[in-house]
């Protein structure tokens, strides 16, 4: 293996984590004059930015952290072809960077929306469209009222497809490992 090669593979997962530790919601509230902590259950991510400055930072917040996490996986996958453990790493890193982001003293958002975004970055419409058609069923059809229960089902949702689609050791890791920060995140509305 050349240089050409491994540089990409150490160096994507790293921009991966920095990208997704960027806290948009956060700091888009902040801009408006609100700290976005300080409402529902204090999560630095889109949800509270909706709730404590409304619709148009919500939609940005969201839509910047399905981007951090598009952008880098999508890029480092299609254009350097990064594959194997370091496609897991890159897949796995704007989660974390989001979920434990060091501008935040690594106490960082639920990952939810990166989840969506790196996911897209791989599977384009696949995972991401399961995922949202599994929260929504969960909370309109099934009548789910806690956030955490239907996070779980689309996270197993997730797993499950991207086991049997794939069929990819490499894919299947990063799954679980991005499945498994994101329920830690919300390990409180789990009742965990």
């Amino acid at each position: 293996m050349g240089l050409s090669v491994i540089l990409p593979a150490v160096v994507m997962p790293l921009v991966g984590f920095l990208c997704g530790s960027l806290m948009f919601s956060f700091w888009l509230g902040l801009l408006r004059g609100k700290d976005i902590r300080k409402v529902g259950d204090g999560n630095p991510g889109a949800v509270n930015a909706f709730k404590a400055a409304g619709a148009f930072v919500g939609t940005l917040g969201l839509l910047f952290d399905f981007l951090k996490g598009a952008l880098p996986v999508a890029f480092g996958y299609w254009y350097l072809h990064i594959s194997g453990i370091a496609l897991t790493a890159l897949i796995v890193a704007p989660v974390f960077g989001h979920a434990f982001s060091p501008w935040l003293k690594f106490r960082g958002g639920k990952a939810l929306a990166v989840t969506f975004g790196v996911w897209s970055g791989i599977t384009l419409y696949q995972v991401p469209v399961l995922m949202g058609a599994i929260l929504l069923f969960s909370r309109f059809v099934l009548r789910i009222r806690q956030d955490g229960v239907c996070v779980l089902l689309a996270l197993l949702g997730m797993m499950v497809f991207v086991i049997l689609r794939y069929h990819s050791p490499v894919l299947t890791l990063a799954a679980i490992l991005t499945a498994m920060t994101v329920l830690f995140k919300h390990r409180v509305a789990l009742g965990l």
